[in-house]
């Protein structure tokens, strides 16, 4: 996985995580730092953390699919996708200001379980550099779930559901790249 696929990848994991939030800097008005770092360290740390048990459990299987592995990950990034692209049509989801560790880790495990069947797809393509990449996935999600908080305070709920058409579509481009490229059809 090349620089550009993974930043794709990266940022396209990240919409849940920055489009909750943006709702969380909303509800909760006046933000300050700490409101901004701790939505990056929960959000950012189950990012990371997610894709890393994935590629744990992808990698037990890798071997017994491998003839179909860019199928399977063809249909989990397209499903993904179509999940992000599906709710960034319903209507705004209500978010309370609560940050109580029982509320951030709730919302931190329903906003990277996406990242833990990237983590399974990551074990399929043989990502070579696992650390590195759920590392970067993780501080990536920080930057944009602390950037969420402050635009939620300031700009309201509009870049919400955009956020999570964005990550989908991205989503599904990337799987259809990887189908593309194991079946000869790009180079």
């Amino acid at each position: 996985m090349n620089t550009l696929d993974l930043l794709l990848l990266a940022v396209s994991l990240s919409m849940d995580a920055f489009a909750v939030s943006i709702c969380k800097g909303l509800s909760l008005g006046k933000i300050n730092w700490r409101h901004m770092v701790l939505a990056g360290l929960w959000f950012g740390g189950f990012q990371a953390l997610m894709p890393t048990i994935g590629y744990g459990l992808g990698s037990f299987f890798a071997d017994m699919i491998d003839a179909y592995d860019h199928w399977v990950t063809f249909i989990l990034l397209s499903a993904i996708g179509l999940n992000m692209i599906k709710e960034s049509f319903e209507d705004e989801e209500h978010c309370d200001a609560s940050m109580s560790p029982y509320t951030m880790l709730m919302l931190a495990i329903a906003t990277s379980i996406d990242a833990l069947a990237v983590g399974v797809t990551f074990a399929f393509l043989r990502v070579d550099n696992i650390l590195s990449a759920v590392c970067f996935i993780g501080c990536t999600t920080f930057v944009l779930s602390a950037v969420g908080v402050k635009v939620g305070s300031v700009f309201g709920a509009r870049f919400q559901s955009r956020a999570e058409l964005f990550g989908g579509v991205v989503l599904i481009a990337m799987g259809v790249k990887i189908l593309l490229e194991h079946l000869g059809v790009l180079g």
